[in-house]
């Protein structure tokens, strides 16, 4: 092996089989895989490698632990100061943490200088490091925002943002110092925690969000990722701290993080409905339906397709199979596949944006399809409610885990109103109509029936 390895040697190792990589890593020298330890493109996993898309501003990367962000942001951060004469601001929760994980870290700069051969120079006492070719990063800490106020800076990395105690106003004051050369950004790598400011940077129309698991990073030892998976794995705090995701609700939710965890169950799956005698391994539903919000249009918001079934008086949302930027006809075959797969009596689609336009659209992709439009006469949060007390009582499950729908739900606000991660909540609109159509009283009162 030589100086010259490029990408392309990536695209045929990977065709290799394990076997073959094996014996073709057994016959590198040390200094041919710290080589390829140094170029970090090889091997790094998608979630860490920065946004192809142009316009975004801040790149959030939330990960579970361990999955390698400390390394993808001091990576950015020392191909960024290579370009030129750039002034580089590294946040974290404390200058001691900037020091210690972002500069002297095992992934940090100075290791990924030591591996690319680039003689850096690193003034503790001043908690500033400089490139041979004039950048400067110096260290900032969250605790204490106004450090922040006045100077500033191309770029930006901030790291475990959810563990700064001045996290708003140390942010607000980052943001009005990015304002050097022709595009300055910001790249935040961070465990999600639910907090308020995350929300607000995630759904930022100049945010690319992306991340990964702990699982993700095949570096990890095989026997430390198998305890926190048996460990922690599909918990609350599992979810949160090794999968990466952001367990955040609105003040005064409608569904709470914490109901919806005691509501959660096993996942069903359409063919072992009659399998098992617990509902909760693969138990048959008396009804199953398909929940429909749809969009607008294909560059609006995500078409919600939620399948949710009832069985002796209990009801389970089974499935989100909601697609996003989708047109017409991909979303309309994307409802038809999922009431196939789960084999539904029918459909249930919202009508005030396109009326007949949306059955019309349905039945074309499966004319044996029944649809049933509904209108929304109340608001969401007033439609969510009689749904939110049956999950409270006991009443309504989860079959499995739904990131994204579970994020939207949380949304939802007693009193109206919504603070979710998306624009609207298409998904959680899609889940109200699939379970109140399945509810005995479908507006949460007595029904008298005249005999």
């Amino acid at each position: 092996m030589n100086s010259g390895l490029t990408l392309a040697h990536a695209v045929r190792l990977s065709g290799l089989s394990d076997e073959q990589l094996s014996e073709w890593l057994g016959k590198c020298r040390p200094s041919d895989l710290l080589l390829m330890d140094a170029m970090f493109e090889l091997w790094a996993q998608q979630g860490q490698l920065p946004p192809q898309s142009e316009g975004w501003r801040v790149w959030l990367m939330m990960a579970g632990r361990g999955f390698g962000k400390t390394r993808a942001g001091a990576e950015w951060v020392h191909r960024l100061a290579m370009t030129g004469c750039k002034r580089i601001a590294l946040v974290a929760a404390s200058i001691d943490e900037a020091r210690s994980v972002m500069v002297e870290g095992v992934s940090g700069l100075l290791a990924i200088a030591r591996r690319s051969r680039t003689p850096v120079t690193w003034e503790p006492s001043l908690g500033r490091l400089k490139w041979p070719k004039g950048s400067v990063a110096q260290l900032y800490s969250g605790d204490h925002a106004d450090g922040l106020r006045g100077p500033e800076h191309h770029f930006a990395w901030c790291d475990e943002l959810a563990k700064w105690r001045q996290a708003e106003s140390a942010w607000d004051n980052l943001q009005m110092g990015l304002r050097a050369g022709p595009r300055p950004r910001l790249l935040v790598t961070t465990t999600p925690r639910p907090m308020r400011l995350l929300e607000r940077i995630r759904s930022d129309r100049w945010t690319v969000t992306t991340g990964g698991r702990t699982t993700d990073n095949v570096s990890l030892p095989k026997s430390f990722v198998e305890v926190m998976m048996a460990t922690y794995g599909g918990s609350r705090l599992g979810r949160q701290e090794l999968d990466g995701e952001l367990m955040a609700e609105a003040e005064g939710s409608l569904f709470p993080r914490a109901m919806m965890e005691k509501a959660r169950i096993q996942p069903l799956t359409p063919l072992g409905f009659a399998e098992s005698p617990s509902p909760s391994r693969g138990e048959g539903m008396d009804r199953i339906v398909v929940g429909v919000d749809p969009p607008v249009s294909a560059e609006g918001d995500a078409c919600g397709i939620v399948v949710a079934g009832r069985r002796g008086g209990k009801l389970y949302v089974l499935a989100d199979c909601s697609v996003e930027r989708a047109s017409p006809e991909r979303w309309a075959a994307a409802v038809a596949l999922a009431a196939g797969q789960w084999g539904a009596s029918h459909v249930v689609a919202e009508a005030n944006q396109g009326g007949v336009m949306v059955k019309s659209v349905l039945e074309a992709a499966d004319a044996g399809l029944k649809v049933r439009l509904v209108h929304a006469s109340r608001g969401k949060s007033a439609r969510a409610e009689p749904v939110a007390i049956r999950f409270e009582t006991g009443r309504a499950y989860l079959a499995g885990t739904f990131p994204e729908l579970e994020a939207e739900l949380a949304g939802l606000k007693i009193g109206g109103g919504y603070e979710g991660p998306s624009r609207s909540p298409d998904r959680a609109d899609a889940c109200v109509w699939a379970l109140t159509e399945l509810s005995e009283t479908r507006n949460g009162l007595p029904r008298i029936r005249a005999l």
